[in-house]
């Protein structure tokens, strides 16, 4: 069965058409040229703003995302409001993702420690917020992703396995 994975861009300009969606196309190849197991991918654009990234959440929450990824909005602008429509739907913030990511980020350009990026969990769905730049997106997942096929296992969403020479999956040995 197929890992259900939904990628979420949030930008005003996108969302009306006047930015070309760079940051969606950028975790889809990411995942693409990472994950072996069948995954089951959409893509949604929004505009900026905490009502209606909380209301995506919950819309892709309800229908059993198994794995949300959501681009954009997490800087300190004023319409950047991605990490607040998170925390109005995650049940359980996963911080250390968000630190693990601006850690990655800042060997590369200093302005990541204005990056406001974090993680969490709404049901049986993981919620990742990351950059929207395709670059940035790729030094974020690069750094946390290993984890990312346990956590899955272990709030019960679908299964995700990945080619180990490009991410190792970690999952504790049975005993």
């Amino acid at each position: 069965m197929s890992a259900r994975v939904a990628i979420v861009t949030v930008s005003d300009r996108a969302s009306r058409g006047e930015y070309e969606d760079k940051g969606g196309p950028g975790c889809e190849d990411w995942l693409r040229g990472v994950v072996t197991s069948p995954l089951a991918i959409t893509r949604h654009i929004i505009p900026d703003g905490r009502d209606s990234v909380a209301a995506m959440l919950r819309q892709l929450v309800g229908e059993k995302a198994d794995l949300i990824l959501v681009t954009g909005g997490t800087g300190p602008a004023p319409r950047d409001e991605t990490p607040e429509g998170v925390a109005d739907v995650i049940e359980k913030e996963l911080a250390g993702f968000g630190e693990e990511m601006r850690r990655a980020s800042l060997r590369e350009v200093p302005t990541a420690i204005l990056s406001r990026q974090t993680a969490g969990i709404a049901g049986q769905s993981l919620i990742i917020t990351l950059p929207g730049k395709p670059s940035a997106i790729a030094t974020c997942l690069n750094a946390v992703f290993a984890a990312v096929p346990y956590c899955l296992d272990l709030i019960g969403a679908g299964w995700i396995e990945t080619d180990p020479a490009k991410i190792t999956a970690f999952r504790p040995k049975a005993k």
